[in-house]
């Protein structure tokens, strides 16, 4: 009998509870396999196969919390948002049953039918099954966002309506780190805030990724963890964010121009944000996929939960400030050239490279003959290469990258990057000033050219 690493469950058990959970609500089916997938750094995914009590064959999708790391209050706004979606037309799967824990699933979970279509935001960007559909699916995302925005807000007092930026910041500073990039993003934001908006249902993450596509349209917006209430635009904004644009010029998830996302959203909604407006949630955006990105690698550098994915998200941090400085406007034109002054080690931030190397021989080492077929698994090794790369490019640079940092401080007379952010934060420097800014570029210019080389000029 197979055991699941990762849950110390063993795959006969998660069959056996997903079959009984499916029957606590009068859904008998024998269930044939539970694979994990591969999306999602925070839930658990598995595609669920199974045959009904007249002899079908058909598939549903699981979620669930780490065992361990549950959040039921969470999973159970989840649920109800999935419900609320579907009862006012917006294209959901269809909730089966939901609950905070079952014996053999051990945590919190939802389970509910498997959509048909595609995912991936590559295959979106270039499947010429999709050619047709393609040039029209911004203005369907804003149609749907359209229609997710009247969804009456009753039954809805489970969700959280904290201020967004409020709430962002609260989640940085709770990691105790010191960014000088975020303290630049919290600044503008601060000093540029738009109108408020009537409150409504915010998805929270509608994003390529997260929409099943196929050749007739949208069939479902999946992952509703992190809906709550708030300002319509925020879920515009999110979809514009650089992050989900995979290289592609185009701003709306690599897919369409930002007015023919506005376009289909006056369509449905009845009124067009301005331009201003979704400039500021896009910033927003990304600046708090920079703020998750530092969280999420936190999870694991801190202790809490041991994971390769959520480390090599720490190695990515540098990919999300430079794509919130380059949608604030600051310039990469102007580096810091690299002097011959001495810095003590961490330039490049953790994982540091003998954490890099002690993950990567850890995964491949546990893969083992265990890759045929899991494609799990694969995902893991291929994430273990790219960290391998990593540290290569990094041992390619010697102590080049540290005397960059250290030169791009001390034109600012800092010795520090914490002592840097701590002065943006405080207004001791001004962040709008050209050596400002010059000096914060710098340091993470010099953290992607070995993160990521190919990120630098594609946003």
């Amino acid at each position: 009998m197979a055991v699941n690493p990762e849950t110390h469950s063993t795959a006969n058990e998660l069959d056996a509870g997903v079959e009984r959970a499916l029957a606590a609500v009068g859904i008998l089916v024998t269930v044939t396999g539970c694979h994990r997938l591969t999306a999602g750094a925070s839930r658990e995914t598995f595609r669920i196969d199974y045959t009904d009590s007249t002899g079908d064959i058909a598939k549903a999708v699981l979620r669930r919390d780490p065992p361990g790391h549950g959040n039921p209050h969470r999973m159970r706004a989840e649920a109800v948002c999935l419900r609320t979606a579907l009862d006012a037309g917006v294209p959901v799967p269809r909730l089966l049953c939901a609950d905070d824990d079952a014996p053999g699933i051990d945590a919190p979970f939802l389970i509910m039918d498997h959509v048909n279509g595609e995912t991936l935001p590559r295959k979106l960007q270039r499947d010429p099954s999709l050619a047709a559909i393609r040039p029209m699916l911004a203005i369907e995302f804003g149609r749907i966002l359209g229609r997710l925005h009247r969804t009456p807000l009753a039954g809805l007092e489970i969700l959280d309506d904290t201020n967004p930026l409020d709430a962002l910041e609260a989640t940085f500073r709770a990691q105790g780190q010191d960014n000088p990039t975020v303290e630049i993003g919290l600044r503008w934001l601060r000093a540029n805030t738009p109108t408020s908006r009537p409150i409504t249902l915010v998805h929270g993450d509608f994003r390529v990724g997260n929409l099943i596509v196929d050749d007739a349209g949208v069939q479902a917006v999946l992952d509703w963890e992190l809906s709550h209430l708030g300002n319509p635009i925020e879920d515009l904004g999110w979809l514009c964010v650089p992050a989900w644009r995979f290289g592609s010029a185009l701003p709306v998830g690599g897919l369409g121009e930002r007015n023919a996302l506005l376009d289909g959203y006056e369509q449905e909604a009845g009124w067009r944000p301005s331009e201003n407006e979704l400039h500021w949630w896009e910033i927003f955006g990304t600046l708090k996929w920079l703020v998750l990105s530092i969280f999420q690698s936190q999870r694991h550098l801190s202790g809490e939960e041991h994971s390769l994915e959520l480390a090599a998200i720490g190695r990515r941090v540098c990919e999300f400030e430079y794509d919130l400085l380059q949608s604030l406007g600051i310039s990469d034109s102007a580096i810091v050239d690299a002097s011959a002054v001495e810095s003590g080690p961490g330039a490049y931030r953790r994982p540091s490279l003998t954490e890099i190397l002690e993950l990567v021989t850890e995964i491949i080492v546990d893969s083992g003959a265990a890759l045929a077929g899991d494609a799990h698994r694969q995902h893991h090794l291929r994430i273990a290469a790219n960290l391998l790369r990593i540290a290569g490019r990094e041992v390619d640079s010697g102590s080049a990258g540290t005397r960059e940092l250290a030169t791009a401080l001390a034109t600012v007379d800092c010795g520090s990057e914490a002592q840097l952010a701590e002065s943006i934060r405080t207004a001791a420097l001004d962040w709008t000033d050209s050596d400002v800014q010059r000096a914060v570029v710098s340091t993470v210019t010099l953290r992607l050219r070995v993160s990521n080389p190919r990120h630098l000029g594609t946003t």
